[in-house]
């Protein structure tokens, strides 16, 4: 039967898409591409505390993946509410910060299993925060937010599903013939056209990318701020779903996903390059200007995330607490940190961490 965007999409084809993916154009995008994942693998080695990584990309991808499904908050309250197990975060920052926990989360889970269906549940469950699983009950639709109007209608029925996700998981897997940036492509359209879940597939979909390409070992670990892009491409993002479903047009899909890949990789190696320098550099002044204190794991420490704590010190094993809150306030001193009271809590500021972070003024790399 065509396809009617008010019917549930039972009919949604299996993989792999009947026309061939590899066109010229694809393979020459999906060159550049591969080169541009190279060399942020390459870049991510170049901080050895991976720390350090780990806590900052993933969070500005947690912020604008959540963004791209109107979850808006800042990157400076994602930065601040990271670390704090005292004080309860806005609603849109704590879903955010699910997201970034359930990265990691994921990330944790390749060392046992490849990507696969239980691990999106899993990965979902945590975005939500619910006890959820692959829907069972009619009536989800997806609306035009301007029009009203339902665009797409997803399959229904659970073991029609599953069975759908069964053909997803070995694909993406199995079809070995494939470049695994052409699957990837894939494998995110399908696992949205799916749509396994009540809520929560947009970010469980984008999650499982960046898990993908570690589990292919295009990456080591995942800090491509792949969200950046479909935040400034969000129109195309989901018309290019939508024409995949409705024209079968596989090459401008997978052609907006190669160059999103290859602007973001570039992107992104070059703000660890300009996190290097910035720690290189704020080392190289501590150790000028207060080597009573200095010590590398200590200039490392307020890397791993803009806003400082005390307890981050003494977990970090560099001192207890009474020599840590002197550490923290000698660097305060030296202009090096900004102090600001948030309760009974002293936090750290890393100000020039933060604005490259962030993204204002020059150092929006």
């Amino acid at each position: 039967m065509p396809f009617r965007p008010d019917r549930p999409y039972n009919d949604l084809p299996t993989l792999p898409p009947n026309q061939d993916l590899e066109t010229k154009a694809v393979l020459k995008a999906c060159i550049t591409a591969r080169a541009a994942l190279a060399e942020l693998k390459v870049s991510g080695e170049l901080i050895p505390n991976q720390s350090v990584l780990i806590n900052s990309i993933p969070l500005l991808e947690a912020q604008a993946s959540s963004e791209i499904e109107n979850i808006v908050t800042t990157t400076d309250r994602m930065f601040r509410f990271a670390g704090d197990v005292g004080h309860s975060p806005d609603p849109a920052t704590k879903e955010a910060l699910r997201y970034r926990t359930a990265l990691h989360q994921g990330f944790q889970l390749l060392k046992e299993r490849p990507v696969s269906t239980t691990m999106a549940i899993e990965i979902c469950r945590t975005i939500k925060g619910i006890d959820l699983d692959i829907r069972a009950t009619p009536g989800t639709a997806l609306y035009n937010e301007a029009t009203g109007k339902v665009i797409y209608t997803p399959p229904e029925g659970r073991d029609l599903l599953r069975g759908k996700l069964s053909n997803w998981e070995r694909y993406i897997h199995e079809a070995e013939d494939i470049d695994p940036l052409i699957r990837l492509a894939v494998m995110h359209y399908q696992f949205e056209a799916i749509h396994p879940f009540t809520d929560g597939n947009g970010r469980t979909g984008r999650v499982l990318n960046l898990l993908y390409l570690v589990d292919k070992g295009l990456l080591n670990i995942p800090v491509l701020y792949l969200s950046r892009y479909i935040i400034g491409n969000k129109r195309a993002y989901y018309d290019h779903l939508q024409r995949v479903t409705t024209e079968g047009a596989w090459e401008d899909w997978i052609l907006y996903m190669l160059a999103g890949i290859r602007e973001t990789a570039e992107w992104s190696n070059r703000k660890i390059h300009a996190i290097r320098d910035l720690l290189d550099d704020t080392g190289a002044r501590m150790r000028r200007e207060l080597p009573k204190i200095y010590s590398r794991e200590l200039a490392e420490v307020i890397f791993v995330n803009p806003y400082c704590r005390i307890s981050d010190v003494v977990s970090a094993g560099i001192a207890k607490r009474q020599a840590a809150a002197v550490y923290l306030k000698a660097l305060v001193d030296a202009d090096i940190l900004a102090e600001v009271k948030s309760g009974r809590e002293n936090l750290y500021i890393n100000p020039r961490l933060l604005e490259l972070l962030t993204g204002n003024g020059l150092n929006d790399v």
